[in-house]
């Protein structure tokens, strides 16, 4: 009861904040002549801001007792808030009984004051201690990568895996709950051995096993789950972060070693590649379709991602999904049942390196809502390619290291909406790539295999030095 009792508190507690902030401007216009009239709403709406934060310090003490936040940054913020009710009450009898032996300006100033430092206080517990100078950081300082998940960093293979890939995604999605002011389910993320200790639950995380940690598991379950994590209301982890953080638990969950200490499969190397050269978010899909499209079916979602594949949202008020093989090599018979089953839901597929091959794109033919397919480094030919002109939505297609030739890209000049084409080591030869840019005046057809040319600031001549 006390607990249900004090989530009441983020309901009541901008009553009071608007209720004062009215009273004290009510008061301030009341001071001139052609506003007099509305002093006497000052005394009610002062009025009705105490009791109404009377109710918020109730609730709010109810909440702090019944869940994980710091106890010192909670009792200031309590204090604070009886602090500002009796000030409105205070201000209030002011108002009611002029010789009440009471500086009213002094008085008011006070109020404004407590109700701004109460609810800085109250914005700390939820959303972290820096949640109101963040911004000014961002815009003084020449460090603008702030809200990024991960800065670029110069050399990944010489990077500390964990404090330079693992944590700065865990105090993106996880310190708001998990850190150093909040601790939800009793679980601190933000202090190492708090991590591997766990929460009320028990461990979060199991080294050497990613699929049966608790941690991966939430992130994997569907968004409107109770259980997913970070709620859905928050910034969601996209598919290379939880990736990265699968990759780190399989590989022990070390806080001391760096990349090149850890085992690195062709799935990971590119993510980790990635991230020399990519300092913000990850962008989700653009480009979705217009018409809304009603929910997946949770059995489908929940019997994939217990394969070890990832099913994410494009979006946080989207039906639109993303799948990835990115753990999962072996594309069989039930996954693509599976898949199918995401027609109407799927706008990006990414089968990079598995074995997906002609006959697996008769299936995803059905999916007319992809709008991103990545088939690269399978066995897909040009026998295959006639199944992928039915996707009227397609808009990029990755056949890198696939064994395409440009015979079969020109099936693929009637797909109305295709932008982007990757033909980087295939059996494209290069007298045909002067045919397959005329024929696609308005797709980005990358042929790869660049070659950046070495600047003489580029090298270093090291001479030994003679001795005489």
């Amino acid at each position: 009861m006390t607990e249900f009792l004090g989530h009441f508190h983020p309901l009541l507690v901008h009553l009071p904040i608007g209720i004062l902030l009215i009273g004290l401007l009510l008061q301030f216009l009341a001071r001139k002549k052609k506003y007099y009239m509305l002093q006497h709403a000052v005394p009610v709406t002062l009025l009705a801001g105490a009791i109404t934060g009377l109710f918020s310090c109730i609730t709010g003490y109810l909440l702090s007792i019944s869940d994980d936040y710091d106890k010192s940054l909670v009792s200031w913020h309590l204090w604070m808030g009886i602090a500002t009710t009796l000030a409105a009450l205070i201000l209030y009898a002011k108002e009611k009984n002029d010789q009440f032996k009471v500086n009213k300006t002094l008085l008011s100033v006070s109020l404004l004051l407590l109700v701004t430092i109460t609810g800085h206080l109250g914005g700390s517990l939820t959303h972290g201690s820096d949640y109101l100078s963040k911004p000014l950081k961002n815009i003084f300082n020449d460090d603008t990568t702030s809200d990024a998940v991960i800065k670029p960093i110069a050399d990944v293979q010489q990077a500390k895996v964990y404090n330079d890939i693992i944590q700065p995604i865990l105090e993106n999605k996880c310190y708001s709950c998990h850190g150093s002011n909040k601790q939800k389910g009793k679980l601190r993320m933000d202090v190492t051995d708090a991590l591997m200790k766990g929460g009320e639950d028990g461990k979060i995380i199991e080294p050497g096993n990613a699929t049966e940690s608790e941690m991966i598991k939430r992130l994997l379950l569907p968004t409107d789950n109770d259980d997913h994590m970070p709620p859905k209301e928050k910034a969601q982890p996209t598919e290379k972060q939880i990736a990265l953080l699968h990759w780190w638990i399989n590989s022990g969950a070390a806080f001391d070693k760096t990349v090149k200490d850890l085992p690195q499969d062709d799935k990971i190397k590119p993510v980790l590649l990635a991230l020399q050269n990519v300092s913000a978010e990850i962008k989700q899909v653009s480009d979705l379709p217009a018409e809304p499209v009603v929910p997946a079916g949770a059995n489908v979602i929940k019997q994939l991602r217990e394969k070890d594949i990832l099913v994410l949202p494009v979006s946080l008020n989207s039906n639109y999904l993303a799948v990835s093989f990115m753990n999962d090599s072996v594309v069989d018979a039930t996954d693509l049942k599976l898949v199918a089953q995401l027609s109407k839901q799927l706008v990006s597929l990414k089968m990079s390196n598995t074995n997906a091959n002609d006959e697996t794109l008769k299936t995803i033919a059905q999916c007319t809502n992809l709008v991103k397919l990545f088939l690269d480094g399978t066995t897909v030919t040009d026998n295959g390619l006639q199944y992928v002109i039915t996707l009227p939505n397609l808009r990029y297609l990755n056949l890198v290291n696939t064994k395409v030739t440009a015979q079969g890209i020109l099936q693929l000049k009637t797909m109305p909406k295709l932008a982007s084409l990757y033909l980087y080591k295939t059996k494209v030869a290069k007298s045909d790539w002067t045919t397959l840019q005329k024929a696609f005046p308005k797709v980005q057809v990358d042929s790869g295999g660049y070659i950046v040319p070495t600047l003489a600031s580029d090298t270093t001549e090291v001479k030994v030095k003679k001795d005489y």
